[in-house]
């Protein structure tokens, strides 16, 4: 887990609400995250970014296994893919920052593509070092020698920057996706964005050795009350996690290995350690994500 938060990091740059006055002051109580993203491997070796977040250099240099490696030249990157569950800036504005000419190949459905190649700052990413692969919704890529990943349509919406008058929440499309890994039998669900449960989705997830999910708020009105926003999180785009609607509900019944929220918002509570709220995740089965978690086989 390169990151666990969502858009803007914890603590959010220009915020004091509580949960981010705490990962300030009190680093104990609220461990700091970067923005989310995954990097997966099946050997160690080679290595793929699910999403590439503003932060990308901070959590590659923090990571001895994506470093350049001895012996291999002057440039040399174990990174040989990236893979986009949507457009939102917290998940491509990274990718400037992977720029240096060392190939690796870049995979989103032929929507997101279409909207990195309207954006002519993306064009850092020379084509001769960097391909663009357009992936289908209901298929497989190889993302490494022996790790094939299918990517399906999870409701959800446009990236903010996108948006026009008319807004669609919950739409599924190649705008948001989420991403099935199948290794020796097993199956883990990376979902950082969704609007709801539908019983197709759910249909998908039952018996999943492990779901990450999202988790960006803990209430549906979490930001306006906190006097940080004026959206609620179904406005854009993410079920909360509690309440009747919330996903602890939503996926109470399913058979699942490891229950994890990832794309946590700086103002969730269940990023402060000792509070109810994570003590309610806890208890429902939930693990809360964080920067250089480790999930293993």
């Amino acid at each position: 887990m390169l990151g666990a938060a969502a858009g803007g990091g914890l603590p959010q740059w220009n915020c004091r609400c509580e949960v981010c006055r705490l990962a300030r002051t009190e680093p104990d109580r609220v461990t700091p995250r970067t923005q989310s993203s995954l990097a997966v491997s099946v050997d160690g070796q080679r290595w793929a970014l699910i999403n590439c977040a503003p932060e990308v250099l901070t959590q590659l240099h923090r990571e001895p296994a994506l470093h350049p490696r001895e012996g291999s030249g002057d440039r040399h990157t174990p990174i040989e893919s990236v893979l986009l569950t949507n457009g939102d800036v917290d998940h491509v504005a990274g990718l400037l920052s992977l720029r240096e000419r060392s190939p690796w190949r870049l995979y989103a459905t032929p929507e997101i593509h279409g909207v990195l190649r309207h954006n002519p700052i993306f064009n850092v990413l020379a084509p001769d070092c960097v391909e663009r692969f357009d992936v289908a919704l209901d298929s497989s890529v190889e993302l490494l020698p022996g790790l094939a990943v299918r990517i399906f349509a999870v409701p959800g919406k446009t990236a903010l920057y996108l948006e026009g008058d008319e807004v669609e929440i919950g739409a599924e499309g190649e705008a948001t996706i989420g991403v099935e890994f199948s290794h020796q039998g097993q199956r883990l669900y990376y979902i950082p964005g969704c609007a709801t449960l539908t019983p197709a989705l759910a249909t998908r997830l039952d018996g999943a050795d492990a779901l990450l999910f999202d988790g960006t708020l803990w209430r549906d009105d979490e930001m306006i009350t906190a006097g940080v926003g004026r959206k609620t999180g179904q406005r854009m785009g993410h079920m909360p996690m509690s309440g009747a609607a919330g996903s602890i509900a939503a996926l109470a019944g399913l058979t699942l290995g490891r229950r994890i929220f990832v794309h946590i918002n700086n103002t969730n509570p269940v990023l402060i350690e000792d509070s109810p709220e994570r003590r309610e995740a806890e208890q429902a089965g939930w693990e809360i994500a964080f920067d250089g978690m480790e999930i293993e086989p």
